[in-house]
């Protein structure tokens, strides 16, 4: 059904870029449930890669695949697209043995509060207080933003594994297009998304909320290059199930091929003109979690440094620092006001956010300007 975008949406986007200023029309964010930033920017652990209790007992392969003498080889065996790529070309914060630090505001430290944080640019401790699925009761970015530029609800799509997205992506169901754990899609798409609708169901997880990041994954990619969204966020889960679970061995696996993800996702952002050079891309987690033997599964109010987050950031406003020179603290409420500003969009428009643009993003400081009337 969706083969192209539509061309009004371009009336309506490049208006608002001025010359000299912001050449960022699209937006990807991607979220990575779990994924500690010890292991992002350590690699491997060495602390685990032992570990009997952590599932490493028969890894013998991933052992000496990813094992090196320091932390930014073993990164960049772990990671290789994400170190070689994408962290040079923007910049990537949260390590904290380097005095960098990205931390969640809400109290809580697990998913729910962490996804809203980053959706809605602000801590809802009062009404999220964990997962249960309730409609999140604040409007969420992706809703803003179709509303701001006018956009169809296919023009603003989430992928999730974890099914709880179906709560947390929107606050009026039915506001944007989203497609979270095991859930068929409409009929009318791509033969390949057909297919994948249909193949979910048959490669099952150990999870009945959470289906395999592979079938998310592959659903959003192609959506990218059928429906050619304005804002999509995929969202990969299987890295906390499988910390959760204490397998430590499938927690790499899931890193690598969320690096693999990744390198597909920037090969066809390249090939589509939609996409390049006009595109930021936004990679964060929703939570840490542990980093000693005894709590690396766990997260929570009650788990030291499950509060620290990582987070990348690539676009055409964004300079290529890589890690370079970067510390001090950010925080998740932050991620929303930095993509509308990326977008030229005043990041005060969406009201009651809390969180503020983060100067890193930014190769100088831009100032948007009015935008042009579209009638």
């Amino acid at each position: 059904m969706y083969t192209r975008r539509p061309a009004f949406l371009f009336c309506l986007l490049l208006p608002f870029v001025a010359p000299g200023q912001q050449q960022t029309r699209n937006v990807i964010l991607i979220t990575v449930d779990g994924l500690r930033w010890q292991d992002l920017f350590g690699g491997m652990d060495p602390l685990l890669e032992n570990e009997k209790s952590a599932g490493m007992e028969e890894a013998d392969e991933p052992r000496a695949r990813l094992s090196a003498a320091t932390r930014e080889e073993r990164r960049r065996k772990l990671m290789p697209f994400f170190w070689s790529t994408l962290a040079p070309a923007g910049v990537v914060l949260g390590d904290v043995s380097k005095g960098s630090s990205v931390k969640v505001t809400n109290r809580y430290h697990v998913s729910y509060p962490g996804y809203s944080e980053i959706l809605t640019g602000r801590a809802q401790d009062g009404a999220i207080q964990g997962n249960r699925p309730i409609q999140n009761p604040t409007q969420t970015l992706p809703e803003f933003l179709r509303r701001k530029l006018r956009l169809t609800k296919e023009q603003v799509a989430l992928f999730g594994s974890w099914r709880v997205f179906r709560a947390i992506g929107e606050s009026r169901p039915g506001s944007i297009f989203l497609n979270a754990g095991y859930e068929k899609l409409p009929s009318g798409l791509s033969p390949r998304l057909r297919e994948l609708s249909a193949l979910q169901f048959d490669i099952l997880t150990p999870w009945p909320t959470v289906r395999h990041d592979y079938i998310t994954f592959e659903m959003a990619l192609e959506y990218l290059r059928t429906a050619h969204p304005g804002f999509l966020h995929i969202a990969f889960g299987e890295a906390d199930d499988w910390a959760h679970d204490s397998r430590y061995d499938r927690v790499l696996d899931s890193i690598g091929y969320f690096d693999r993800a990744l390198k597909q996702l920037w090969t066809a952002m390249q090939a589509l003109p939609q996409y390049r050079d006009s595109t930021a891309l936004v990679i964060t987690s929703d939570h840490g979690r542990g980093s000693t033997v005894r709590d690396w599964t766990s997260h929570g109010q009650s788990v030291p440094g499950s509060e620290q987050i990582w987070l990348a950031i690539v676009s055409p406003e964004t300079p290529a620092r890589g890690e370079t020179g970067i510390g001090g603290e950010t925080h998740q409420r932050d991620i929303a006001p930095t993509i509308l500003e990326l977008l030229g969009i005043g990041y005060r428009e969406y009201e009651g956010v809390l969180g503020k643009p983060i100067p890193q993003a930014f190769k100088a400081h831009l100032t948007p300007r009015p935008r042009a009337s579209t009638k």
